[in-house]
This record gives C-alpha cells, sequence and structure tokens, in this order.
C-alpha cells in the first residue's frame, strides 16, 4: 500500500548512519527533441539495477558546464538515438543518411573527448559507439548496406539477429566467454574503422562492427545494439558500474597520495616555443595532462647531450651558451619562467615540505634534476652551486663517458669512477644532493655503491633479468642498491621494457613486480622519461598516470603501498640524503 507520509519515507533515511551507500555517478547523455532533453528510462534504471546512481547530461556545448559535470561523475554512458552528422567524420553526408540531431553532436563529441583525457569509463550505446569513434579519430559508415537487416520492426525486447564475439576481448569476458550473442539492433549508421584507439570486439554475421573496446588498456567500450532493453544486456551496466567505482577510488588515492614522477625530458621540447599552459600535442607533460592524471608532481631534467671526441657542446644544443654549466642553468631559468606565467596552478617545489605544501593548495610541481654530471664543467664548486639552485639529483653520465665516470654505453674509459668522479661522490653527499646512475656502467655503480655514505638511486631504470639492455639493472645491483637504502624507479622507455614487440604498460608493471621481488616494496618508483621517448600504449603522457594506479588497484596493492610506489619511497631517501648534507 502506497503512504502518502513524507515523514514516514525520511524515516528510513534518519534510522541509520550514515544515511544511504555511495554509489559510482554515471553521467547518461540525453535525446534532444521538441525543446525537450529526453531520455528513455531503460537507460537510467539499468544504471540503477547496476548499482549506480545515474545522472543526466543534457546536450550542453558550454565549457564550464562540460568540465564541472566532468569533475562530478565517475563514469560516462553514451545513449542511442539520431545519426551524427558525418561532417564531423570530415565526410559528406551520402543520400541514404538517415536524420541527424545537431544539438547532440558537439556537446557529446565534446564530452566525450574530455572525459577520454580524464581517464573516464565510457560505454557508448547504438549512436554512443559512433560518438566514440568520431571523437577519437575513427570513421563512421553512414549508410548500412546488408542482407542482414540492422534496424528492426520489432519490438525493442526482442531479439534480431546475432553477433560472432571476437576471442580474449573484454567484451567476452564480461558475458563469460560467450563466443556468440543475440542482440536487438536498431540503427542506421555504424562504425567503418574504429581508429587506433580500440579493437574490433565483436561483428554482426555481415561483418557489421558491433562491438569495440579500448586498445590502450582503458575501460572504455561501445555496443552497437541496445542492451537497456534486453535483460541480457545487464552485465554491461555491471561493468560500467564496476569500472566507475574502481575510478573513483583511484581518484580518492590520488586525493590522498602524493604522486610524483622522477623523470622527464620535457625541457628538450623548449626551442620549438611549447606552451606548458595549454594542452600541446608536442609534449607528454603539461598543466592539462598533469590536471587530467590526477598528476601531483614531477623532476624535469636539464639534458645535457655527451659530444663525442672532436665535438664541442655547442654543437650538440639549440641555445647559444658558453657551456654546459650555463646550458642547465638556461633551462632551470626556463622552467623558472614557466612556473611564473602559471603561478596560480604550478610551483617550483625542492623538498619534501614543499611538495606537500603544494599539494595542500592545489598546486602541482616541478623540482629540477640534471642528467648528465657534464654540467659541473669539471668545477666541483658547482655543485655547490647546483645545491643551491635547488637541484635535487645530477645523474653522473648519459650515453657516453665523461670526466665523472664511464656510461653504460660507453668505452670504460676510466674503469668505473674517475678520481674527480669520486670527489663529486663525497661533494653530493655533503651538499644533500641524490646521486642518480641512471646511465652509469656496471663498475661505476659498484664504485658508487660503495663510496657513498648516504642512499643512491635510479631515477628511470628498468630490469635486466626481464629485458637484456646494458641500461638495466641487473638483480644484484638491485640488491645492493636497496641494501644501501636507495630505490630503482621504473621508466616507460619501450628499449628498456622489451626486447621485441610493442611495449605496453603491462611490461611496465612486470618490471616494477619483479624489482619488488628483488628489492622489497619499500625501493621501487616511477621515472617515466616521457618526452626523453617515454611512453607506451596505455600510460602514454602524463594524462594517463591514474590508469596506472587503477593497474595497481588491479593487482591488489593497498594504498599504502601505491603511496611508496607514486614517490614516497623517494621521498624518504630525498629528505635522507638533504637532510644529512654537511654544507650549506
Amino acid at each position: 500500500m502506497r503512504t502518502y507520509d513524507l515523514k514516514c519515507h525520511l524515516e528510513k533515511f534518519y534510522a541509520q548512519y550514515p544515511e544511504g551507500k555511495r554509489r559510482p555517478v554515471i553521467g547518461i547523455t540525453t535525446n534532444y527533441a521538441e525543446r525537450d532533453a529526453r531520455l528513455a528510462d531503460r537507460y537510467y534504471l539499468s544504471v540503477v539495477e547496476a548499482g549506480g546512481t545515474p545522472v543526466l547530461i543534457p546536450p550542453v556545448d558550454d565549457r564550464d558546464v562540460i568540465v564541472s559535470t566532468l569533475e562530478h561523475i565517475d563514469g560516462l554512458m553514451l545513449t542511442g538515438g539520431a545519426d551524427i552528422n558525418p561532417l564531423w567524420a570530415g565526410e559528406e553526408p551520402v543520400t541514404n543518411l538517415s536524420n541527424i540531431n545537431s544539438m547532440r553532436d558537439l556537446p557529446e563529441l565534446l564530452i566525450t573527448r574530455l572525459a577520454y583525457n580524464r581517464q573516464i569509463p565510457i560505454l557508448g550505446i547504438c549512436r554512443g559507439i559512433q560518438t566514440l569513434v568520431v571523437a577519437l579519430d575513427g570513421k563512421v559508415q553512414q549508410h548500412v548496406i546488408s542482407n542482414i537487416k540492422h534496424s528492426q520492426d520489432a519490438p525493442r525486447e526482442e531479439l534480431t539477429h546475432s553477433v560472432n564475439v571476437e576471442p580474449g576481448t573484454v567484451l567476452q569476458r564480461i558475458f563469460d566467454g560467450e563466443k556468440k550473442l543475440f542482440v536487438n539492433s536498431i540503427h542506421h549508421q555504424a562504425v567503418a574503422d574504429p581508429g587506433k584507439r580500440f579493437y574490433v570486439s565483436a561483428r554482426a554475421a555481415d561483418g557489421v562492427i558491433e562491438a569495440i573496446e579500448s586498445s590502450e588498456y582503458k575501460p572504455i567500450l561501445g555496443v552497437q545494439w541496445h542492451p537497456e532493453w534486453l535483460p541480457e544486456g545487464a552485465p554491461l551496466f555491471r561493468w560500467l558500474v564496476e569500472e566507475a567505482e574502481n575510478f573513483y577510488l583511484a581518484k580518492q588515492i590520488h586525493s590522498r597520495v602524493l604522486t610524483l614522477d622522477t623523470h622527464c625530458d620535457t625541457p628538450m621540447f623548449f626551442p620549438k616555443g611549447i606552451n606548458f599552459g595549454q594542452r600541446d600535442p608536442r609534449i607528454l607533460y603539461d598543466l592539462h595532462k598533469m590536471t587530467e592524471g590526477r598528476q601531483d608532481a614531477v623532476i624535469m631534467a636539464a639534458y645535457l647531450p655527451q659530444p663525442k671526441i672532436g665535438e664541442m657542446f655547442s654543437q650538440k644544443v639549440a641555445f647559444d651558451v658558453a657551456g654546459p654549466t650555463q646550458y642547465a642553468d638556461l633551462i632551470f631559468d626556463k622552467i623558472e619562467e614557466i612556473v611564473k606565467n602559471n603561478r596560480n596552478y604550478l610551483s617550483i617545489a625542492r623538498t619534501a615540505a614543499d611538495l606537500y605544501e603544494d599539494k595542500r593548495k592545489g598546486r602541482r610541481s616541478v623540482m629540477f634534476g640534471i642528467e648528465n654530471g657534464l654540467a659541473l664543467s669539471h668545477d666541483l664548486q658547482n655543485v655547490r652551486h647546483f645545491a643551491q639552485r635547488g637541484v635535487v639529483y645530477i645523474t653522473l653520465c648519459h650515453n657516453g663517458d665523461n670526466d665523472i665516470c664511464d656510461s653504460a654505453k660507453g668505452c670504460n674509459t676510466h674503469g668505473g669512477l674517475s678520481k674527480f668522479g669520486r670527489d663529486v661522490v663525497r661533494e653530493m653527499n655533503d651538499y644533500g644532493l641524490m646521486i642518480d646512475l641512471s646511465h652509469a656502467g656496471e663498475k661505476t655503480f659498484y664504485d658508487v655503491a660503495e663510496l657513498s655514505r648516504l642512499p643512491v638511486v635510479c631515477s628511470h631504470s628498468n630490469c635486466r633479468a626481464l629485458c637484456d639492455h646494458p641500461r638495466n639493472l641487473t638483480d644484484d645491483q638491485l640488491r645492493v642498491l636497496a641494501d644501501k637504502g636507495g630505490v630503482a624507479q621504473i621508466t616507460l622507455y619501450p628499449g628498456f621494457l622489451r626486447s621485441q614487440g610493442e611495449a605496453t604498460v603491462t611490461d611496465a608493471l612486470r618490471h616494477l613486480e619483479h624489482a619488488i621481488d628483488v628489492m622489497g616494496i619499500d625501493h621501487v618508483g616511477i621515472g617515466t622519461d616521457f618526452d626523453g621517448d617515454g611512453g607506451v600504449r596505455g600510460m602514454a603522457d602524463a594524462s594517463e598516470m591514474i590508469n596506472f594506479t587503477r593497474h595497481l588497484m588491479a593487482h591488489r596493492y593497498s594504498e599504502r603501498d601505491i603511496q611508496k610506489i607514486w614517490g614516497g619511497n623517494w621521498i624518504r631517501v630525498m629528505t635522507q640524503v638533504q637532510s644529512a648534507a654537511t654544507k650549506k
């Protein structure tokens, strides 16, 4: 019996605390007709039945409205409806094109691309699968011509044709290994080419693409049929809600944990006039990408190329400078200029306290590093200079022996550390500069590990047991590094992840887990080498950093473990080294 007593209904909320259980918020795009934003009830009821909270998104292309919407949802559903204007895909409309809905196209294409950049889980249904491919560089088939009827006259609850599911796909996993699904179908357009960001995961008997999913290890999936009308469609909505919950939990972790990437080479692009305050496609780090990936901090390296015998340093760099020391200072000047131009959102950090203060105030942090001790110009006074400048580490060498030591890709000039190199190690200890042994030869590594009175680090190095490259660390080196109290930061340079085939985020996880097996959870981290040729499918730029957290969660790492991996271990070592400085 229905009770028209508000107090009676409210008692269900207030009889316990909390009033209700939080459910992941799923934004659902709405149709538009006759000045109404409207939606078939099966869409939002399917979300409720799957355990989510539905929020309807009207077709509005206002920038602030879209950004605010995306900030508050955990998942996105792109719904069915009229066809997309093919002009958005760079095509002229064919004569058989059905009705289009101009009010929906731009708002939905914008929100889809922006949600993709923010790593928000997405499910596209019917028109929604076409929205995905148009927003993400695929192509639509404007009018399906087939001996199978793709626009059924039967009730929407009726199953009218079958689709063949590709083996090993997320779609097959969602449907418990089924190879064939029976579906309904009410559409005129289809996907002609999903583009590089998607795999085809199902086709109809006539070859028409019926489902696509992310090729980048992201929770994005599109289906051509209408699962909201089918009891058999429930697994798709449960998948979306589960992925949205995972994304929400990852966001919560990033809100509590300071995430630090210990090596990027974005300054290498300074001669191209990049703009850190825009979403600049030429670089993998900028304010937009850091914000999208919920990345707090990065150490930007002043990279100094090693001249070959007979070459001058000035021939190797784009800026007119007197020498290596001046070049490093110029790079730091330019970083300071970037920070000044974005001072409300970006700050230079020199200590752990700076990092945590920036996070508390909602700013991103940049720290200074030097890649190649060539920057010292064979002058120990420059150790003090760079320490006072705020540099947190110096990578002793790069790809080639220098006056400090032998490189992993060098010629064994000194047999490890040079005499000057031994003085550099002592001086760096005294001034609180971290000694970075990425790029160092094995003999150099062991010389430094023995000589340094403080922990040493490898800011961007992988495991030689998994990829036999001289830049990678042997298991013995990993153990020595851990015994010394240091850290090894797994990097995303493809050639250090695998010897053959395409490297992906799963390879980075393999290297991380091997390092953990050898060293323990307290001695690992991440140094992407973004903009220095680092970046792999699934973790291609700073916007995708939160995806790595999702993978760590899927591998059952605790928040405490994730905090250590995402910078906690590095910060512990950095603080120890800085605190032990005997000279100022």
